[in-house]
């Protein structure tokens, strides 16, 4: 009888320490068994509640759905459950958005990729209406082999400062740091469907948590190395042909606009950004503007710009280094880039509000409605020049566009500062220029794209 009193002890024993760890975390569920929380965005998919899980199914002849948590969230873990048909594609959006001037209200972010085709890419990460892949799966094939087909997967997701973090089934998936979006919406999502395709086909999430507080408490360590996306091409750019303006850490490819190579002094390369330092407000008085030693005509440019306050600078194209040798900056269009609520020039300009942010400097000013970010946070700049057409974005809004070299634009110019400029942008290329106001400005990620001409 003892030696079997010994044995049980033993089992018990044994089966206390397999038992899983006891989770302390304080969830909190995003779901109640109701939609009530939810609000569905983009397209008409259908969303319903089955067996305590969300279910959506898919419909013909609409673009993708998202159903959307009415609160939004910045820093979370967030562990949930889902179950998906093999012949669809989906995700979970994250620290996503919705904005009227951003492409109609197309939701945006960051997407946690629901993928059980071949490709197997469940758990990367997916910049929805934006930059596209981020992080794939193609060199982490343990992430690829632990995606269940037809059966319930569990994802972890970590969303802390600028890292994001997933797992799939316990299995390390994706690694990222990138800071172009601190907060927004959770969301699910029912893809588009072709004609080819069945409608009704569905996918179901279940058991969706989340945790906002003391998350140092509960993050997990991340054994994968971080895709870093500051001055990166990712998968998607290099596809279409966007290439570094800017390598983020030298000053290859960059002069002075009236040196052969990069100022000694003015300008400061550091953690990634290039930085304009101040000197007082003095235009190109300390180290001067800098120009792409590349020519380009036509052109999509990218930049990332931090204004500081009271700050004057501006992005150029088209520029001419010959002209204007004396005092001052070189001669080009410019894509303002101005603190409008502290610096005089937002109320000067030979056009009324021509000299407010993301305008084009003394011609045509800006929407007044534009999308900027409060001063000491990051803005894009977007410039597209394809013949003699010009637009000039704002964080995703399109803000204003004109024709090198029309009447329109001629007369402009003759009511401007450039008129003493013979044929003032209407040049067919040119160097890329970053200003030197003497205000402190930080730039990254500057990336172009060169077009054909038609």
């Amino acid at each position: 009888m003892n030696k079997l009193k010994y044995a049980v002890l033993a089992l018990l024993l044994c089966w206390a320490c397999a038992e899983t760890p006891k989770d302390d975390t304080p969830w909190v569920d995003l779901s109640d068994g109701t939609l009530n929380g939810w609000t569905q965005k983009g397209g008409v998919a259908n969303y319903t509640v089955k067996d305590d899980a969300i279910v959506g199914s898919t419909v013909h002849d609409t673009p993708n759905s998202f159903l959307t948590t009415d609160k939004m969230y910045g820093d979370f873990i967030m562990e949930l459950d889902y179950k998906v048909d093999s012949t669809m594609n989906s995700g979970i959006q994250i620290r996503s958005n919705s904005f009227p001037h951003y492409q109609n209200g197309r939701v945006h972010g960051y997407q946690i990729e629901i993928d059980p085709s071949d490709r197997a890419w469940s758990a990367g990460i997916y910049d929805e209406g934006r930059r596209g892949w981020l992080v794939t799966l193609d060199d982490n094939p343990e992430a690829q082999k632990a995606f269940k087909q037809n059966d319930w997967n569990h994802y972890r997701v970590e969303a802390i400062g600028d890292t994001i973090k997933t797992w799939i089934n316990g299995v390390p998936a994706a690694h990222l740091i990138d800071d172009k979006t601190p907060s927004g919406f959770i969301a699910l999502q029912v893809h588009s469907i072709g004609k080819d395709q069945k409608a009704g086909t569905e996918i179901a999430w279940r058991n969706i948590k989340i945790v906002t507080d003391s998350l140092y408490k509960y993050t997990k360590p991340m054994t994968l190395q971080p895709v870093v996306t500051k001055n990166h091409i990712n998968v998607d750019e290099a596809k279409n042909g966007w290439k570094l303006l800017w390598d983020g850490e030298t000053t290859n490819g960059w002069r002075g606009a009236r040196l052969d190579s990069f100022p000694d002094k003015g300008w400061e390369i550091q953690d990634g950004v290039l930085t304009v330092l101040s000197s007082g407000g003095e235009e190109s008085a300390a180290g001067g503007d800098i120009v792409t030693t590349e020519l380009f005509g036509d052109f999509e440019l990218m930049v990332d710009f931090k204004l500081t306050e009271g700050a004057n600078s501006g992005i150029k194209y088209y520029v001419n280094t010959d002209l204007n040798k004396g005092p001052g900056s070189s001669i080009g269009l410019e894509y303002q880039i101005l603190d409008d609520a502290v610096h005089p020039d937002a109320k000067l300009g030979n056009h009324e509000g021509s000299r407010t942010l993301s305008s084009l400097y003394d011609l045509i000013k800006a929407d007044p409605n534009k999308p900027t970010n409060p001063i000491g946070e990051w803005n894009t700049a977007h410039i597209i020049s394809k013949g003699s057409h010009v637009e000039h974005w704002l964080n995703g809004m399109k803000v204003l566009e004109y024709e090198r070299g029309s009447d329109d634009f001629k007369k402009l110019v003759s009511e401007s500062k450039y008129v003493v400029w013979p044929n003032f942008g209407e040049a067919p290329t040119g160097p890329i220029l970053l200003q030197d106001h003497g205000d402190k400005v930080s730039f990254k990620n500057i990336k172009i794209k060169t077009t054909d001409k038609q």
